[in-house]
């Protein structure tokens, strides 16, 4: 079952006696657990009818005992397990697997079971699948954040473009639930409906819609050495919020994309799309960048971008600081 059906289903009241959240991204996990926590029970049932308990300081038993208990004046009793990965051999308690083939209707027990999973090949694995809902969290791709950010935005009921959410995807990285908090504070001002806008973003979240590192990856491709450098003095400026390390990682990815580009047989733009993690929208940039860039020159570009990675780690860099080593890698890039 995906997330959007799980919180559909607990939003219109249709609870399972059993939630196993395991996986990679704790943001999802943490998603269902707090919408749990926050919407089934009342204020007033919460006290006596709501345990947040923790694995390394419980067993099996302990819970089981909890998950038993009939609710006090409500309908039902929850029991959330947080750190759920701390339980010592889940996998082999027999008291778990009991309870699961006849667990109590009463009862909503959630298991927060984060940065890892259960083996798919034991017997628990396929009764979680079979009597819980078995939520697997997974990383998302980079080239997938673009698109859910349009989807969190529209939940909340604004538009935003395909180059708009490409500014935020890029600048602010890949923790789901910063994130969050950026779009929240992003549309706290705005009209519900309205098209939320690079100006948007820059005054209410503080990320410039002219010096940032969709800007500057766009600047590269077009050789425009003007504008690459003035991006870069900017960043320079401010190097905590811009580090050297981060910058470089992020051009390293495009000019791959550029290297690929060049030896993509089918280059009509829903392929390159495709193939490159983007947007058909996008595809005339990487054309305009293999045009000023042939694979001779990505190759010696990809060679400077690791030599500066290791400079940023502090490798040979001697007294130069983010700024200074940005800048000079792009004069290498660029001449």
């Amino acid at each position: 079952m995906d997330i959007e059906k799980i919180l559909e289903n607990i939003k219109n009241k249709i609870y399972h006696p059993i939630y196993f959240l395991t996986g990679e991204e704790p943001y999802f996990i943490d998603k269902i657990r707090k919408t749990i926590e926050k919407t089934v029970l009342s204020d007033a049932e919460k006290e006596f009818n709501q345990a947040t308990v923790y694995g390394r300081d419980m067993d099996m038993v302990q819970i089981i005992s909890l998950a038993r208990e009939y609710p006090v004046f409500g309908n039902y009793r929850v029991v959330i397990v947080r750190e759920a990965q701390d339980l010592k051999d889940l996998d082999k308690d027999e008291r778990f697997k009991t309870y699961l083939k006849n667990p109590v209707k009463s009862t909503i027990l959630v298991f927060d079971y984060k940065y890892s999973k259960i083996d798919g090949r034991t017997e628990l694995s396929k009764l979680l699948e079979k009597n819980a809902v078995y939520f697997q969290s997974k990383k998302l791709y980079d080239n997938q954040i673009p698109d859910w950010i349009g989807k969190q935005i529209e939940m909340q009921g604004y538009r935003i473009g395909a180059k708009t959410r490409f500014i935020l995807a890029e600048n602010l990285g890949n923790d789901l639930s910063k994130i969050e908090n950026e779009i929240n504070k992003l549309v706290i001002n705005l009209r519900k409906g309205s098209e939320i806008t690079a100006e948007d973003i820059e005054k209410n979240i503080g990320i410039s819609k002219d010096y940032n590192i969709f800007e500057l990856q766009n600047a590269l491709g077009r050789k425009d050495i003007y504008k690459a450098n003035e991006i870069i003095r900017n960043f320079a400026s401010n190097p905590k919020e811009n580090p050297a390390i981060k910058i470089i990682s992020m051009l390293f990815a495009y000019f791959k994309k550029i290297f690929l580009f060049h030896f993509l047989k089918d280059k009509s733009d829903n392929n390159v799309a495709a193939q490159l993690g983007t947007k058909p929208f996008f595809v005339k940039d990487f054309r305009v960048a293999a045009s000023n860039y042939n694979t001779f020159k990505v190759r010696e570009i990809i060679a400077i971008l690791r030599e500066y990675d290791q400079k940023a780690k502090g490798v040979e860099s001697g007294t130069m600081d983010d700024g200074e080593i940005l800048k000079e890698m792009v004069f290498k890039i660029l001449h």
